[in-house]
């Protein structure tokens, strides 16, 4: 048997997590970074807001802190959310002195307000393109790193774990051709699941390939069902839900029904600017109707909005709505709530170390704890950053030795035009499935339709088995389908509604029950039942 090739330190995902880790490790060995698709492509590029940082100090850090904990609905977990807001000066600081350049108004940093924000503090980059800036400088200042290299366009397909430890990992290159890396130590850095929703502002490549192939390489998840739906993309016929920034409300935007009323005074004092999962669960009562297929429309209003030239300050969104004859100045733009970012992952200790030796997670495929049920606005991105380098630092300080491993031992069968379609008949279905019955307003009956889709989704990959993993397409299928799992079966343990998570049959917190996360095991490829743990 052949061995495997080798490297020091391999890093799943290239979005600010993984390119922030990269850079830690690449002064002790050499790094290996694979990425779907090219390095430019993640839940990072397309992050518009802004990143969330308190720089003025102390008290500023403890209000950060604050919101970021109110925001979470009582699920914070608090050394987590303290290490966000304490080492995020210091890391944001570091990637402007590399080279990432943010909105300056008189050589001062311009500094804009989000939902549940109490004051002014999102750094954004070209008015409404903050994630592409801060992804273009990492990538630049890694990519200059001799001992950093790239695997483009190559799909991670297994981690391979001998004894509890993770010694290697499964990938098809570019061609379709099948490796395993040995590594002392892997990273998932992966993002998120936002495509296991048909309605997600999520890019193709978030398919949780990360966070399924851990689970059932043995690992941990936590608070799976706890999946943020952004109140606001846009709502057309046959368009993408293509994500209009909270900033926009930050800078003034209105929300008005059917009917022309501004309608948040009903659900939060904070209006527009409530946290994201009350906004979402109003604009779905309001604009979605309480049955499936209903059609009244939500919009967004900005037409009030003067003290500033919205076209300067969205470019990037108002050049999208214009594609479709849309102006943020003249019209009202209609809204939807879709799928947006995963609070639950990988559960991580605060140095990225997960229940298995030897794998590490950071950034929206972990689960620290440090949201919560429910993301405050523009902290994801300061979480990469932060919880990156930290995890970093506990591969080098681990210092795990690089162990031997067999390559694969046969080429994996590649799929028919037909075989393809009825795979993507099987992922769509799935899609419709989870939106329908474990979106926003979840309960009992609805999330065991899900779990019925869910197996008619298993049964549907059970007859690709003999090509084993052989596609990205049918890696990624099987990844969704272990997500919408973990989602379904975590909100049917959680009897309550928190955060993000809410169920029309227990409308309420309980506290006594469920001040606690959710955990999830695999034993010999089976789910074991969901445990709730206090942290």
């Amino acid at each position: 048997m052949a061995r495997a090739q080798q490297v020091d330190f391999l890093v799943m995902g290239a979005g600010v997590a993984g390119l922030r880790a990269a850079v830690e490790l690449a002064d002790h060995g050499d790094v290996l970074v694979v990425t779907k698709e090219s390095v430019g492509e993640s839940n990072t590029h397309y992050a518009q807001g802004g990143i969330a940082v308190a720089m003025e100090g102390e008290a500023d850090v403890a209000l950060h802190l604050s919101d970021t904990v109110a925001a979470g609905d009582g699920l914070v977990y608090l050394p987590a959310a303290h290490t966000l807001v304490e080492e995020g000066p210091l890391r944001v600081t570091e990637l402007i002195e590399w080279g990432a350049h943010f909105d300056k108004e008189n050589g001062r940093l311009l500094r804009t307000r989000e939902g549940a924000h109490s004051l002014p503090r999102i750094l954004h980059a070209n008015g409404d393109a903050t994630g592409a800036e801060i992804s273009r400088s990492l990538a630049a200042f890694a990519g200059a790193h001799e001992r950093i290299r790239f695997a483009e366009w190559t799909t991670v397909t297994g981690l391979v774990a001998v004894d509890g430890s993770v010694v290697a990992v499964d990938l098809l290159d570019r061609e379709g051709l099948p490796q395993r890396i040995g590594a002392r130590s892997v990273l998932v850095a992966a993002g998120g699941a936002g495509q296991v929703y048909s309605d997600t502002t999520n890019p193709a490549v978030a398919t949780g390939d990360g966070i399924a192939l851990a689970a059932e390489a043995g690992a941990e998840l936590a608070d799976m069902e706890f999946y943020q739906f952004h109140p606001t993309a846009l709502s057309l016929p046959g368009v993408p839900r293509f994500l209009l920034s909270e900033a926009l409300r930050g800078e003034g935007a209105y929300l008005r029904n059917d009917r022309g009323e501004r309608f948040m005074e009903r659900y939060h004092p904070l209006l527009e600017l409530a946290p994201r999962d009350v906004v979402a669960r109003a604009i779905t009562r309001e604009g979605m109707g309480a049955e499936p297929g209903a059609s009244r429309v939500v919009h967004l209003d900005m037409r009030h909005v003067k003290d500033i030239d919205l076209h300067q300050r969205f470019p990037g969104i108002s050049a999208f709505l214009a594609r479709y004859g849309l102006d943020l100045q003249r019209d009202l733009i209609p809204v939807r709530p879709a799928a947006h970012y995963l609070m639950g992952g990988i559960r991580t200790d605060l140095h990225g170390r997960t229940s298995l030796r030897g794998l590490y997670a950071a950034g929206e495929a972990a689960c620290t704890g440090v949201h919560g049920a429910n993301r405050l606005a523009s902290n994801s991105l300061l979480e990469g950053l932060v919880f990156g380098a930290r995890a970093a630092q506990s591969m080098l300080a681990d210092g795990l030795p690089l162990l031997a491993a067999d390559a694969p031992e046969k080429v994996p069968a590649h799929l028919t035009a037909g075989e393809e379609e009825r795979l993507e008949n099987v992922i769509t279905g799935l899609q419709h499935a989870m939106w329908m019955y474990a979106g926003l307003l979840r309960e009992e009956a609805t999330l065991r339709e899900g779990l019925a889709a869910h197996a008619a989704c298993e049964a549907g990959l059970a007859q690709f088995a003999q090509q084993g993993r052989g596609t990205r397409r049918l890696a990624e299928a099987h990844a969704m389908s272990r997500i919408a799992q973990a989602i379904l079966h975590s909100s049917l343990a959680r009897t309550e509604s928190r955060g993000a998570h809410f169920r029309n049959d227990y409308p309420h917190r309980d506290d006594e029950r469920f001040l606690k996360h959710s955990v999830l095991r695999m034993h010999e490829g089976r789910e074991e039942p969901v445990e709730f743990e206090a942290w």
